[in-house]
């Protein structure tokens, strides 16, 4: 029998977060997101209002262990409960190491890898505290195991949000029941984040060539991965990484 649910997603009021909160409120689930922006959090939840389930918002930094737990109180007290949570929250930016500062390379771990714990550990001790099994998701980049030339901190920070959601599987879902997963998205039109990568319209090109089904991805098809992730359907799915990418990581050599 279908459960309505309650999750949280960071980073949710644009790009591929909005996309998945928009995809668990059509599903009728209840989604509290999360951003720095107040006004871009309240045009999505604007935006977002007419599926099935709610949706509100919590203006903070995952920065900050203090907001995280403050986080999930709010979504607890907005909606009675916690089942799930999606880390999507990020920042990125193309600059070489030899001109990377050593403040540019802690901006980035901070969010990707610092926000991705200190969110994941306030989830986890709501739930486990309440005897609860709910569900992680971290959002990484397949550079998180290969090479992320001009992305050095974001590859760093992922390959540690990769690293943390396996320990996390292993050792909260021995112990509490708990699963965390991955998802490693590739270039995904109509969120600005592959646009934002791109330095030139010739680099833009090379990435679609590299894809083997010669086209992005849709913001859709993630967040239907997410879904289904979240879902009890995916009830054996633990310390997995999908990479949602058209194949591109493995193509070594474009055709």
């Amino acid at each position: 029998m279908y459960m309505s649910k309650v999750y949280i997603v960071t980073g949710g009021s644009n790009g591929m977060g909005k996309y998945m909160a928009q995809r668990l409120v059509n599903d009728g689930h209840s989604v509290l997101i999360t951003g720095r922006d107040e006004e871009k959090l309240i045009a999505a939840v604007n935006e977002l209002k007419s599926g099935q389930g709610n949706i509100a918002y919590f203006q903070m930094d995952v920065r900050e262990p203090e907001l995280a737990e403050a986080m999930v109180q709010k979504a607890v007290d907005e909606f009675g409960t916690l089942h799930g949570l999606i880390n999507n929250a990020a920042g990125n930016f193309i600059c070489p190491v030899e001109k990377m500062s050593a403040n540019a390379w802690r901006a980035v771990i901070d969010i990707v890898l610092n926000g991705t714990f200190n969110c994941t550990k306030a989830a986890g001790d709501y739930w486990i505290k309440n005897d609860i099994k709910g569900v992680i998701i971290n959002m990484v980049a397949t550079y998180a195991w290969n090479a992320g030339a001009g992305v050095a901190h974001s590859a760093a920070a992922k390959a540690g949000v990769l690293s943390l959601t396996r320990t996390i599987a292993v050792e909260w879902g021995h112990k509490y029941g708990i699963r965390a997963n991955a998802i490693a998205p590739g270039p995904i039109e109509r969120t600005g984040g592959a646009e934002k990568l791109w330095e030139s319209e010739e680099a833009a090109k090379r990435t679609l060539q590299s894809v083997p089904l010669k086209r992005l991805g849709k913001p859709e098809e993630i967040a239907a991965l997410a879904a289904f992730m979240l879902s009890d359907d995916a009830a054996y799915m633990n310390g997995e990484c999908i990479a949602l990418d058209g194949g591109q990581w493995l193509n070594a050599f474009p055709f």
